[in-house]
């Protein structure tokens, strides 16, 4: 078994959280809308939206069969409202092109909208139980660390795939748990500012501990500020628009006291060039939705 295989399985098996995703019978399509959801987002605020989800759309043809305007209602206040776009247009297109069951091969998953590859092999991994590499921040940061003695990861590129999967036992069932193993000791000990090397479990074989943790260049993309800015002037504009669905709001009467009339205009017409609005006789509504 790979070096790092062995200590990961120990360590998850006794520390892993109790998320939904994880539970026997989850299903591939929940798998698929929670990893929408988690992109970007905290775990304790997925789950409540996650599940509120499958319930009004146990399937993806229950989706499907919704204006994509509901999916952006139903996504609320979940951040990077393009997410639940790109979830209806690929429940979409699983309904036309997969008879609405998700599919299990990761080229017809990549195919998907919005699905890239580290949703792609996680959805063939954890719902089918597959043996894929599946690498996201934090696994990223695990290796960096464990193997290769950065205290950061650099830039995203093809070649994490390829050191994650020389670590994964031949295994299906304890491949998909190193995966997974690697993801929740990022998440939770080896974190990006204050990892909890004293309860690693792969603390005796880490080469950043044994060069006495030197400091590396962190190349993270930096999150712009939310307040004031035009992320902020959107998110209010879908706010209005939630707040009225089914219907649609006057033109004049989309955030009229915005202390920005031009970052108002510039967040409006964003929003319908993104689909997630759109501008029908001087009115705004949600995709789909009815002009009144």
């Amino acid at each position: 078994m790979p070096g790092l295989a062995a200590p990961l399985i120990d360590w998850y098996r006794g520390a892993a959280r109790d998320l939904p995703w994880r539970r026997e019978g989850f299903g591939a399509w929940g798998t698929l809308v929670s990893e929408f959801m988690l992109q970007q987002t905290p775990v304790a605020r997925v789950i409540p939206h996650l599940e509120a989800w499958l319930a009004r759309w146990p399937t993806p043809t229950d989706l499907a069969a919704s204006p994509p305007g509901d999916a952006v209602t139903q996504w609320a206040n979940l951040g990077y409202p393009r997410r639940a776009l790109w979830l209806h247009r690929a429940a979409v297109e699983i309904r036309d092109r997969h008879d609405g069951m998700v599919p299990r091969d990761v080229d017809a998953l990549l195919a998907l909208t919005g699905i890239g590859d580290y949703t792609a092999r996680a959805v063939a991994v954890f719902a089918y139980g597959d043996r894929h590499p599946v690498v996201d921040t934090n696994t990223r940061r695990v290796l960096a660390r464990a193997v290769e003695g950065r205290a950061q990861p650099g830039p995203p590129h093809r070649r994490d795939l390829e050191r994650m999967d020389a670590e994964l036992p031949a295994d299906l069932v304890d491949a998909a748990i190193v995966n997974a193993a690697a993801m929740e000791l990022g998440a939770i000990v080896c974190t990006a500012r204050a990892p909890k090397c004293e309860a690693c479990p792969l603390a005796a074989q880490c080469a950043w501990r044994a060069a006495g943790y030197p400091e590396s260049e962190d190349r993270r993309r930096k999150q712009a500020a939310y307040e004031g800015s035009d992320r902020q002037a959107r998110g209010a504009v879908l706010k209005t628009l939630r707040a009225a669905a089914p219907g649609a709001v006057p033109l004049f009467a989309v955030l009229p006291d915005w202390p920005d009339a031009a970052q108002r205009d510039r967040a409006i017409d964003s929003l319908v060039a993104d689909g997630l609005a759109e501008a029908v006789d001087e009115h705004l509504r949600l995709p789909g939705h009815p002009a009144s």
